[in-house]
């Protein structure tokens, strides 16, 4: 008898990452009232060129962090985080720059992979006491 070998599970999208950063987030708004304050910055949508250029010119940038979480703690102004698929995602130099920027005006700065890191980076943020 042949023992199978059962197939990986597949790698989620850096979109379904974000949505379930999401669900959690609305589910934990009774724990830490701030999530209701979380948003994300709709960069990553494919949209048609004529949209694109419409949307630069009312102030999209590229590379500007996926979420945000504008509260402040123990001394940051707020949190962005660049989320990134479990495998696969990669920083590009825009969004490399932008954190950058942000770290440098005194936000806290995270590149998480997946949901599961988002999720952690946003509790350990807001557990920091001010």
């Amino acid at each position: 008898m042949r023992s199978r070998i059962s197939p990986a599970p597949p790698v989620l999208t850096e979109q379904k990452e974000q949505e379930l950063l999401f669900t959690w987030a609305a589910s934990n708004e009774s724990r830490w009232p701030e999530l209701e304050l979380l948003f994300a910055i709709p960069n990553g949508l494919r949209i048609s060129i004529g949209a694109a250029l419409k949307a630069r010119r009312a102030g999209l940038k590229a590379g500007v962090p996926d979420v945000c979480l504008p509260v402040p703690r123990n001394g940051y102004h707020g949190l962005f985080i660049e989320l990134k698929r479990v495998k696969g995602g990669r920083l590009s130099p825009e969004q490399a720059e932008w954190l950058r920027g942000l770290e440098e005006h005194g936000y806290k700065c995270v590149v998480a992979a997946g949901f599961e890191a988002a999720r952690r980076a946003i509790e350990d943020y807001l557990s920091i006491l001010e």
